[in-house]
């Protein structure tokens, strides 16, 4: 009977198939369909938790969006495949001009640091889980086998994390603390109007400062083994700069779209 119940459970719940239909789509559907859930699930939480939903949703991002860009994609209309993590790191600013825009400044500070706080945790525990002496060859037998390649699996995923902790921490503290400024800068200027054109344009200098500040601290200066720099440049700061124009092109509805959820999360 427990085999049937998880035949039945497996057949709900496909992640194998999950995985399989997304990689037979093109990468560029896989991409925007991603870009879409993220901004969807940043009005999501808010809805439900207010402004703590969006530092919520700040955490996570950050941590999976580390997790991402050890995996790299090949698009069509670049000439070199582009790290994924993109997406994801992006959608955090939308989360600070939400709070910018609708709940203040220090609102949007406090994102900020809760999101370094909770990769910084996230960091340490990962450095904890590898500090654990695994299995050896001799006890790794029978039904612990699987020990050795999950501890492999392990390894690649989180011995990156103090190197990219380090880059991404330095990118993210100085990229979100410069779109705060900007964003409240323009809104100062315009006299609180044309809240597009300062959600754009805060987004678009704070995502160039954010790529070129990760991309060399992470592949040329806290490097073990660092990249040419003509691939760091082309590659990884230009490459998912002109993707990050177009999400923050994107999340412009959703910042409008924000105000009409905080009301209800206010009342």
């Amino acid at each position: 009977m427990l085999n049937n119940l998880n035949e039945l459970i497996v057949s709900f719940i496909n992640f194998n198939g999950f995985v399989n239909f997304f990689n037979s789509i093109p990468v560029e559907f896989t991409w925007l369909i991603f870009l879409l859930f993220c901004f969807i699930s940043i009005i999501i939480f808010l809805k439900l938790f207010g402004e703590i939903g969006l530092y919520i949703y700040t955490v996570i991002a950050i941590i999976f969006a580390n997790i991402q860009i050890l995996k790299i994609v090949k698009f069509s209309f670049f000439d070199e495949p582009i790290a994924l993590g993109t997406i994801l790191f992006a959608s955090t600013f939308l989360c600070t001009d939400i709070l910018s825009e609708y709940y203040g400044k220090e609102k949007a500070r406090k994102n900020v640091l809760i999101g370094f706080l909770g990769f910084l945790f996230m960091t340490v525990i990962a450095l904890f889980t590898l500090g654990f002496k695994p299995l050896g060859d001799d006890l790794a037998v029978n039904e612990y086998s699987w020990a050795l390649t999950t501890e492999e699996s392990l390894l690649n995923i989180f011995l990156p994390f103090p190197i990219f902790f380090l880059s991404s921490m330095f990118a993210y503290l100085i990229s979100q603390y410069f779109d705060i400024w900007f964003f409240n800068f323009i809104s100062k200027k315009t006299n609180k109007k044309y809240l597009w054109i300062r959600n754009n344009l805060s987004t678009s200098i704070s995502s160039l400062i954010d790529n070129t500040v990760f991309s060399l601290c992470a592949f040329v200066i806290f490097a073990l083994n660092p990249l040419p720099l003509n691939i760091v440049i082309f590659t990884y700061i230009l490459g998912t700069y002109i993707l990050r124009i177009f999400i923050s092109l994107i999340d412009t509805p959703f910042i409008y779209i924000a105000k009409y959820f905080i009301n209800k999360t206010k009342l």
